[in-house]
């Protein structure tokens, strides 16, 4: 004879078992021309780690971004370590957006450090988490951020990079980051903030991300890492006093 329990279970009808429903993610709220210059979303765990850099020792190159410059001392370290002399600090962080960075360098980020040049690279989040962003948003808030720094950081340069290209080919995102280049492109002086758009050196004859530079066709790898390298290195030389 079975057991009691045995037949209780077999009793029970199938919707017993049925798992209650995932609720469904909230959706992100429609952007406006002030989402991308407002700060706010902070990574805090990350942000507590910046300021303890800045304890560290002192910072002469500062490199501010997303996951694509987060990434550099890990996966391109061959390369990253070419900044050394330099006293490199990366406040680079997985996912962010320009409204992200803003709330970190107006939140201790820039207290502290005296570098000499800011390397900036951020925007495409803008774009690619976030459909009904207009380029021109996103530019606005690499803006901000650029007034941010020279406001906090009087006496240091910025090399402000072009929004690298992301997608194997031609698309309305690649249309997306050309429009915010475009735009940011005029931010330069020649002088205090230096333009430099390398994302040429990522494509192929036939404008394509090759699978050996960025394979996800975002993020570079250590080839990748190496061509950003080569790229802004002779314009970094130029800037480092």
């Amino acid at each position: 004879m079975r057991p009691l329990g045995y037949l209780l279970v077999l009793a029970l009808p199938v919707s017993s078992f049925a798992q209650t429903p995932a609720p469904s993610p909230t959706p992100k709220p429609p952007r406006t021309p002030e989402s991308a210059v407002t700060p706010g979303r902070e990574n805090l765990r990350r942000h507590a780690q910046f300021l303890d850099r800045i304890k560290d020792g002192p910072v002469g190159l500062l490199f501010l971004g997303d996951s694509i410059t987060d990434g550099w001392p890990r996966t391109g370290e061959r390369t990253w370590l070419q900044f050394a002399p330099y006293q490199p600090a990366n406040f680079g962080i997985s996912g962010e957006t320009t409204e992200q960075v803003l709330w970190r360098i107006t939140n201790g980020e820039l207290e502290g450090i005296q570098p000499k040049v800011v390397v900036i690279m951020i925007g495409t989040n803008n774009i690619g988490q976030f459909a009904d962003e207009k380029p021109e948003w996103a530019a606005a808030g690499i803006k901000k951020i650029i007034d941010t720094i020279q406001e906090k950081l009087p006496q240091a340069k910025i090399l402000l990079l072009g929004v690298f290209p992301r997608g194997k080919k031609a698309s309305e995102q690649r249309a997306k980051v050309d429009a915010i280049n475009a735009i940011i492109s005029g931010y330069g002086d020649g002088d205090r903030v230096r333009y430099l758009d390398i994302g040429a050196k990522f494509l192929d004859a036939q404008g394509e991300i090759p699978a050996d530079v960025m394979p996800d066709l975002l993020h570079p790898n250590a080839k990748g890492y190496a061509i950003w390298y080569e790229a802004m290195n002779p314009t970094l030389r130029e800037m480092m006093p």
